[in-house]
């Protein structure tokens, strides 16, 4: 059995497939929060809202608790508007709700819903253009690339400092993001992945963590890459 020490606890869906993989009894819940967040990307200063689920529950005796941020959507042209991030974010979810139940591991699936969404923070405004199309992720071009067509995938790193706004409290948070720009069948496509974050008055260890969370995602991630033949250059932050 594994020792569920501080440097062990899960910190993604693929450390709880793991532990039970190891034959560790685990159980798992999911409570969504939609959060507004100041951003500061350079001169450039906005509101965006970031989908998180927080999974938690115990492996053996011991309780768990982590959180994973699914989409990023404003109500300007910053970042894809809301109601598209809502559907990035479902599907993510489908994927990682279908590694947990092939592992083994029991939950109730749940998703984000837009409609709670508009009534929880009535200064949205639905999209107004229907015309925008499929929402495709990175898993999508994967498999475009596993069809047989050439697929380059830029990637751009960063970190970028955000207040969160929740329950009446402000916290400053760091956010690790990955840039993904893509030329695949004579179109250029551009999108962003969260793959980590930390409260940023917590020091070094929560930082630590959170880019080795951040890193071990970029891996399993460049070996999707590698076995659908992607073109690109892998980067971890350091």
């Amino acid at each position: 059995m594994s020792d569920l020490s501080s440097n062990k606890s899960p910190h993604r869906i693929t450390d709880l497939v793991e532990f039970i993989q190891n034959g560790e009894t685990i159980t798992c819940n999911t409570l969504f929060e939609i959060v507004p967040v100041d951003f500061v990307h350079g001169n450039i200063e906005f509101q965006a809202y970031i989908f998180l689920c927080k999974y938690s529950g115990a492996i053996g005796s011991q309780e768990y608790t982590f959180r994973k941020c699914y989409a990023r959507g404003c109500p300007n042209n910053l970042c894809p508007h809301v109601s598209q991030a809502v559907m990035i974010a479902n599907r993510y979810l489908q994927r990682d709700y279908k590694k947990l139940l092939d592992a083994g591991i029991k939950l109730e699936e749940n998703f984000f819903s837009l409609e709670e969404m508009l009534v929880k923070y009535d200064t949205i405004e639905p999209e107004k253009n229907e015309t925008t199309g499929s929402i495709l992720t990175i898993h999508d071009y994967i498999n475009i690339a596993k069809e047989g067509n050439k697929v380059d995938v830029g990637i751009d790193l960063e970190i970028i400092p955000a207040v969160e706004h929740f329950a009446n409290q402000k916290t400053e948070q760091t956010f690790l993001m990955v840039d993904f720009n893509i030329k695949t069948l004579g179109k250029d496509s551009r999108f962003q992945r969260c793959l980590a974050c930390f409260e940023t008055d917590n020091g070094a260890e929560e930082k630590s963590v959170a880019i080795n969370t951040a890193n071990d995602r970029l891996k399993l991630l460049f070996q999707e890459f590698d076995n659908a033949k992607v073109q690109y250059t892998a980067c971890f932050f350091n």
